[in-house]
């Protein structure tokens, strides 16, 4: 089926964006954002293969972006350095694009080459921020899966209000970093 005249794929998808920032990436649908955009819902299924199309098109949006953000943040840095702009910056990522940082937090499927790529990517990108540590391959791995819980549970928590106790929750940030710097510290050299 051909595309509707006037509306471009890449518009689309940003709108979607911006509705899942605004209200969560659980209450897209397509006809709240058919309806958003002025459509009826069936002229979006000439873009995409219904919702799990577009949220497979939300999650490649968000990785392209987070990974700019993240590869950005770490250039020209090193070994704590990198990590802390590395966790930052997905931080900030998540509480600025919390439907797009949502998206992003699922596994790509298995037979996506696509969506596995741009996961790949960021994968790399965190891989360097810990290049310094010479861990070995599992280890560095283990540290980018305890990067990404680190911040998701922050992010989860702060953006549901879950951070009730009149505590800075920067400072506790700073705290869960300073644990994970210490064990790759401890760790250093593994790969050796």
């Amino acid at each position: 089926m051909a595309p509707r005249a006037g509306l471009e794929y890449d518009a689309i998808v940003k709108a979607a964006a911006e509705l899942a920032d605004e209200h969560g990436l659980h209450m897209v649908t397509m006809a709240m954002l058919a309806a958003h955009l002025g459509v009826r819902t069936p002229t979006l299924y000439h873009y995409f293969s219904g919702l799990a199309g577009l949220q497979r098109a939300l999650a490649l949006l968000g990785l392209q972006e987070m990974t700019e953000q993240l590869g950005q943040a770490i250039m020209g840095k090193a070994g704590d350095d990198a990590v802390v702009a590395l966790a930052h910056t997905l931080r900030d990522f998540g509480r600025t694009r919390p439907g797009l940082y949502e998206a992003t937090a699922r596994a790509p499927e298995p037979g996506d080459a696509e969506w596995q790529e741009a996961g790949r990517r960021g994968i790399e990108i965190a891989l360097r921020a810990l290049g310094a540590y010479m861990l070995s391959q599992e280890d560095a791995l283990h540290a980018v899966r305890m990067v990404r819980s680190l911040v998701h549970g922050c992010v989860t928590l702060e953006t549901a209000g879950g951070f009730g106790l009149p505590l800075d929750v920067n400072e506790t940030f700073k705290r869960l970093l300073d644990l994970l710097l210490h064990d790759l510290h401890t760790r250093q050299g593994s790969g050796k």
